[in-house]
C-alpha cells in the first residue's frame, strides 16, 4: 500500500532534533507537509532545524532525562498545533569505546536515563495525549539501532539501552491498539552523521580489528521515518531495519 500524503494540521514532535537523525527526519517531515515541533538541549541547533520552514516548525528546548520537561514539550507543542500525530521518539546518547569494567557507574547511569528513561517518558506523554485528543490515536517512531540486535565491542550501556527500545516498541504497541496508536522502531545502521563519522576512519571489529565502513546519507533515514509517519493508523511498521547496504552487520563477529 502507498503512504498516503499527510493532511492539514498533522502534527510531529521530533527529538533530539537539533542534529544527526533527528534534524534528518524533521526536514523530511517538513518537506512533506507536516508540522514539526523540534525538541532537544541545544536552542541554536533547534534554531538551525526550524529555519528550514519556520511557518511550520516550532523549536522547544527540552530534556528528555526530566518528566516534568518532557510533559512541557507536548503542551507546547498542542498549544502551537493543536495536537500530536507523531512522535519520533530519537533523543540518545553513546559513551566512548571502553571495557566495561572500566566504566563508571556516572556515565551507566547517564546512558540509561536518556535512552531508556527518556525513551519512556516519551512514549507516556505521546499516549496520555493521543488516547485523549480528537480524533483519536497517532504513531509512535522509537529510534532503536543496529545494537537492538547485534552489539559492537566495547559498547554495554548503549547496546543495554537499544535493547531494551525493543521491550519499549513491543509493550507500548500492544498497549496502543485500544487508543488507536500504532508504536514502531527504526533500525539504523551508519548513517552519515556527525556520531558516526568515526566510522570512515576505522572503528574496531569483533574480531580485534580495526575497519572502515561504508556509511549512507542521513537523508535516507529521514525518507524512511516519513514513510512509516504517513501510513494510515491501520498500518505499521513494527520494525524497520534501514542500513549502509556492505555495512558488516549481517554476519557480524
Amino acid at each position: 500500500m502507498a503512504a498516503t500524503e499527510a493532511g492539514p494540521g498533522r502534527v510531529a514532535i521530533v527529538t533530539g532534533g537539533g542534529s544527526g537523525i533527528g534534524r534528518a527526519a524533521a526536514l523530511a517531515l517538513l518537506d512533506g507537509g507536516w508540522r514539526v515541533a523540534v525538541a532537544g538541549r541545544r536552542v541554536d541547533a533547534l534554531q538551525q532545524t526550524v529555519q528550514h520552514a519556520p511557518e511550520r516548525a516550532l523549536a522547544v528546548p527540552t530534556d528528555m532525562t526530566d518528566p516534568a520537561s518532557v510533559e512541557a514539550l507536548f503542551a507546547a507543542t498542542v498549544k502551537a498545533f493543536g495536537r500530536v500525530d507523531l512522535l519520533f521518539n530519537n533523543a540518545g546518547i553513546g559513551l566512548p569505546a571502553a571495557p566495561l569494567e572500566d566504566m563508571a557507574i556516572a556515565d551507566w547511569k547517564r546512558v540509561v536515563d536518556t535512552n531508556l528513561n527518556g525513551m519512556f517518558y516519551g512514549i507516556q506523554q505521546a499516549f496520555r495525549v493521543m488516547k485523549s485528543q480528537q480524533p483519536r490515536g497517532g504513531r509512535i517512531i522509537n529510534n532503536g539501532s543496529i545494537s537492538a540486535h547485534a552489539p559492537r565491542p566495547h559498547s554495554i550501556a548503549y547496546t543495554a539501552t537499544k535493547h531494551a527500545v525493543t521491550g519499549l516498541t513491543k509493550t507500548a504497541a500492544l498497549d496502543g491498539r485500544r487508543y488507536d496508536i500504532a508504536v514502531g522502531q527504526i533500525d539504523i545502521g551508519n548513517a552519515l552523521t556527525d556520531l558516526a563519522a568515526r566510522m570512515a576512519k576505522g572503528v574496531p571489529q569483533a574480531n580485534g580489528e580495526i575497519a572502515v565502513e561504508p556509511l549512507m546519507d542521513a537523508k535516507v533515514v529521514g525518507d524512511s521515518i516519513l514513510y512509516m509517519a504517513n501510513l494510515p493508523l491501520e498500518a505499521n511498521v513494527l520494525f524497520h531495519t534501514v542500513m549502509a547496504t556492505k555495512m558488516p552487520f549481517v554476519g557480524r563477529g
